[in-house]
């Protein structure tokens, strides 16, 4: 059985975890593990009609349609990506102090089940079994976090427990309120998501509000919404860059796919009158706070981590706006934002390493010579940067678009406000990159600065995710669309 299959292989990577001793040994454990988890989820694609059966998911708790497999597949890439680049990026903090030896195995244990958890939670049938593996997901990303010796990490680690967990509790009372309307209506209640999406239309519309909105509060803070966004910027900074781009990557979808789920409950009842407009008006907002964040800023990875929070934004507003087409590019934008961010954030790791002596979670980034010293890094932030801000023909340019042409047909006061702020986004980010990547030092100033040497375990990720991007800007295959089409057919938007 699937589920069974990957449960079985974390617990053995993180058994031979436990007997190793090298961080090349550990690291290709992950990088295994990552493989198996792909190769499992790529033969299901192939083998196994979509909605998956609980026989062969393991459960009746527990199933498989095709946002769940679509979401697994995009956690599967990332997390092997992040695997692969982690071996040179975890040796170099070991060289630097940064991260003690005898964290290893507490690093890579943590990592492994982190992707058996993140995996379970999409493909959870029963909300309450969801919302139990999304809290987990919390609690050892932020262990990934406070891995690195330095109090600051720990205090981002318990900033973000402290917002997520405590917002979290108001989900949970959501998820009863749901449960109680279920069994008002039909006697039993159930949080299975697919009876729940067979009884939606017969639900009264004030227990779906009440139970919407508490549900909101909850993932809207474990995806970065305004405003429980405060945790993203610290957590996604300090964390070392392999984590910070499976936080934005994977983490942020965990939120967002529980805000989906709930929206297409909502969407058959006629309570979805008063949830466009909440989502609506905190999209606008998140985008809003997002954009004007990013201006003043000085540090390469906050600015990557609010660039995270617009994108969450524009996922609300498509959400809000609910036609089939806007769902159809919200979803494509999860996928173009997890590949997008993930390169930007491999990129950053890269001058981290370059420049970790002056490169911190809070002071301003002393970027200089960046061409001389990491032109492929420098390369990457640049077009992976002009890719997030929605440059053409980036995959994120296209998902935005259609985003906005739909958000004009619903109010053009929004469109107008949504485009000022989005400028403003892409120009701060602009506005960075060009100040910090055009410094250039004299002989003498930085007489004993070295080059880092990056490893080649750091560039493939960087390589392929930003080729990847590119692809997806260029090419839409025909396979692609109908995969994503009938996610928003099972959603019955």
């Amino acid at each position: 059985m699937i589920l069974i299959a990957f449960a079985v292989a974390t617990l053995a990577a993180i058994a031979v975890i436990a007997f190793c001793h090298t961080n090349r040994q550990m690291n290709a454990v992950s990088i295994a593990q990552g493989f198996f988890f792909a190769a499992i989820s790529g033969a299901t694609i192939a083998e196994v009609p979509l909605p998956v059966s609980s026989f062969l998911v393991g459960s009746q708790y527990f199933f498989i349609d095709h946002l769940g497999m679509y979401e697994i597949l995009i956690t599967v890439v990332i997390f092997t990506f992040a695997a692969i680049y982690a071996g040179g990026y975890v040796e170099s903090l070991i060289a630097t102090g940064e991260l003690e030896r005898g964290s290893l195995k507490l690093f890579y244990g943590a990592w492994s089940l982190l992707l058996l958890v993140i995996v379970l939670a999409f493909s959870s049938d029963n909300l309450a079994l969801f919302w139990i593996f999304a809290e987990l997901t919390t609690i050892i990303s932020a262990m990934l976090i406070a891995v690195l010796s330095a109090k600051e990490n720990i205090d981002a680690a318990i900033k973000y427990i402290f917002i997520a967990s405590t917002a979290m509790l108001f989900s949970f009372v959501g998820f009863i309120f749901l449960f109680e309307t279920s069994r008002s209506v039909f006697g039993t209640g159930s949080l299975n998501w697919t009876v729940l999406m067979q009884q939606a239309p017969l639900f009264p519309p004030g227990m779906m509000i009440t139970a919407f909105t508490l549900v909101f509060i909850g993932f809207a803070a474990k995806s970065g919404i305004f405003p429980f966004h405060t945790w993203l910027p610290e957590a996604h900074a300090k964390a070392p860059s392999a984590v910070s781009a499976v936080l934005s990557g994977v983490l942020l979808n965990v939120g967002i796919y529980a805000i989906i789920r709930m929206a297409a409950l909502v969407h058959q009842t006629s309570a979805m009158a008063f949830a466009s407009p909440l989502l609506l008006i905190f999209g606008i907002l998140t985008v809003g706070i997002a954009a004007f964040s990013m201006l003043p800023q000085k540090n390469l990875k906050k600015l990557i981590a609010f660039s995270s929070i617009e994108n969450m934004g524009i996922m609300l507003i498509g959400l809000a706006i609910g036609t089939p087409i806007a769902i159809f590019w919200v979803i494509f934008h999860i996928m173009a934002h997890a590949f997008t961010k993930a390169s930007l954030f491999f990129s950053a790791g890269i001058l981290h390493r370059q420049y970790h002596g002056t490169f911190s979670g809070d002071a301003p980034d002393e970027i200089h010579d960046v061409f001389r010293f990491q032109p492929l890094a420098a390369w990457g932030i640049i077009i992976a940067g002009l890719a997030i801000i929605g440059m053409p023909p980036s995959p994120v340019f296209f998902s935005k678009l259609f985003i906005l042409f739909q958000l004009g047909t619903v109010s053009l006061w929004s469109l107008f406000t949504v485009m000022v702020l989005l400028f403003v986004a892409a120009g701060a980010f602009g506005y960075f990159v060009i100040a910090s990547f055009t410094k250039v030092s004299s002989p003498e100033s930085h007489a004993d600065a070295r080059q880092y040497r990056t490893p080649a375990g750091m560039i493939i990720p960087v390589v392929v995710l930003i080729a990847l991007v590119v692809i997806l800007g260029i090419f839409f295959p025909s396979g692609e669309t109908t995969f994503i089409s009938q996610i928003v057919t099972e959603l019955r938007f």
